[in-house]
């Protein structure tokens, strides 16, 4: 197994870490400058908004889980996809989803950085979309 398999499963969990200790500074060390989130509904977001919502207050996690992590390294792009849970508050709304995530890392002066996050809702069982 290519040892940057194991490294970028490692930078995805402790990334999910940070998130639950809602400290911007620490997510914010995972994620490049030009990062992109789309949502479960479409939306977009960015590096600085997405960390303001978590400084102010506005989005909390109190779970963030993976599993099912797939890795595909592309040279010095590489391609997780897996099944994630998270839940927390925004805007003063609990939440919990399930979702399939697909995140994007490049690697750049020797660091691996998270440049695009695309969120999918997992439709519960038994259910046909």
């Amino acid at each position: 197994m290519n040892d940057t398999v194991p490294e970028l499963i490692r930078l995805e969990e402790d990334w999910g870490r940070a998130m639950v200790t809602n400290d911007a500074e620490a997510i914010g060390h995972y994620i490049a400058d030009d990062w992109t989130i789309i949502g479960p509904d479409g939306s977009m977001s960015d590096k600085g908004t997405f960390l303001e919502m978590v400084q102010s207050g506005v989005l909390s996690h109190d779970v963030m889980e993976a599993d099912d992590i797939k890795v595909r390294v592309y040279g010095e792009t590489a391609v997780l996809t897996m099944r994630g849970a998270s839940g927390g508050q925004y805007g003063g709304q609990a939440f919990r989803v399930v979702e399939r995530v697909s995140d994007i890392w490049v690697r750049q002066h020797g660091q691996w950085h998270c440049v695009l996050t695309h969120l999918s809702r997992i439709a519960p069982a038994g259910v046909k979309a």
